[in-house]
């Protein structure tokens, strides 16, 4: 008997010790298997960098700045044939548009068709037609810092043309009420500005009265 109960014994320590070692290799296994996978650390793909457009600077505009009035180099005559200085209204600084703006210009009464002719010489910068100002002309002076503005113009001159160097005196075109004149009352709205040499003529610019300067008194 107690050959038979050491063998038992024996018997049950060999079956415990072959279980245990089953069950620690199943659990070594289900471990690396279903748990240990679970927290091995995958390959993170980088985030989309975020990229901030840099602040784009403004651009400087010269029409942003106006140039300090500057009277013009050249001396001035009537741009209205037959009208004389004595016979002129200053009209500049008079409300416009129901007070809106002011005038910046002066106007010249004359019978519609009377010639219009050159203040002062100059080139031909732009030909326009202008809602409020009808059929006008824009001369550049010739050290390009003086623009002299005619408009509602009936017609213009044969053969004028933008570029066209003009000396002065010489036709522009003739008096009427093109725009927003009143065509009871023919005129030319005569206008000087005082810009910069590298400024368009549309860009901005600073009125001076023409009325002393063409000799009005």
């Amino acid at each position: 008997m107690e050959l038979g109960w050491r063998g038992l014994a024996k018997a049950v320590v060999i079956t415990a010790t072959a279980t245990s070692a089953f069950w620690v290799v199943l659990g070594g296994w289900f471990y690396h298997r279903h748990i240990a996978a679970d927290h091995v650390e995958q390959p993170r793909t980088p985030a989309a960098a975020t990229v901030t457009p840099a602040p784009q600077t403004a651009r400087p505009s010269h029409r942003a700045a106006l140039p300090p009035p500057q009277a013009p180099s050249d001396r001035l005559i009537v741009p209205v044939a037959g009208v004389r200085p004595n016979q002129l209204s200053d009209t500049f600084t008079q409300a416009r548009a129901e007070g809106a703006r002011i005038h910046d210009a002066i106007d010249i009464m004359a019978p519609e068709g009377t010639p219009v002719v050159a203040a002062a010489p100059g080139r031909v910068e732009k030909l326009f037609l202008s809602k409020d100002g009808g059929n006008t002309v824009y001369v550049r002076s010739n050290d390009r810092r003086t623009i002299y503005y005619y408009a509602h113009l009936r017609d213009y001159a044969p053969a004028l043309a933008e570029g066209q160097q003009l000396q002065q005196g010489a036709p522009i075109g003739s008096v009427g009420y093109t725009g927003n004149a009143n065509p009871e009352a023919p005129h030319l709205h005569f206008a000087v500005m005082s810009t910069l040499s590298e400024n368009q003529w549309a860009d901005q610019a600073t009125a001076i009265n023409p009325y002393p300067l063409l000799g009005g008194r």
